[in-house]
């Protein structure tokens, strides 16, 4: 596992100052080697409550464990999860219903044209 850096809130007020001067992201990024979305994280904290918002910790601290769950209750991301297949199961319930009608007037046009001397394929489409 990789070792987690602390910075003082007096540099992170410094990257905030660069950024709101309007040096890149990205650029901060590369040369200082931290996250993108931990800079963004600075940026907001910054915004929303100043310095102050830079001098403290964001999250837990290292070694305290996660707080048990509610059995039954699954977290952030596992509800994230569950929501977008769900999401995707009923884009393909939509897309069986879809397919079984088509198949289905397929089937009906053909059987229209099954006599003797009937055209055996389905219709053009209106090329």
């Amino acid at each position: 596992m990789s070792e987690q850096r602390v910075f003082s809130w007096e540099f992170k007020e410094g990257v905030v100052r660069r950024m709101l001067n309007g040096e890149s992201v990205t650029a901060l990024h590369h040369e200082l080697a931290i996250k993108r979305s931990v800079l963004y994280r600075w940026l907001y904290a910054h915004r929303k409550e100043g310095v102050a918002g830079l001098q403290r910790g964001v999250g837990r601290p290292p070694g305290v464990p996660n707080p048990p769950r509610p059995a039954g209750e699954p977290d952030a991301a596992a509800a994230l999860r569950i929501a977008e297949l769900e999401r995707k199961i009923g884009q393909q319930a939509l897309d069986l219903d879809f397919f079984r009608r088509a198949f289905k007037r397929v089937n009906e046009l053909r059987r229209k044209h099954a006599k003797p001397g009937a055209t055996a394929s389905t219709p053009r489409s209106g090329e």
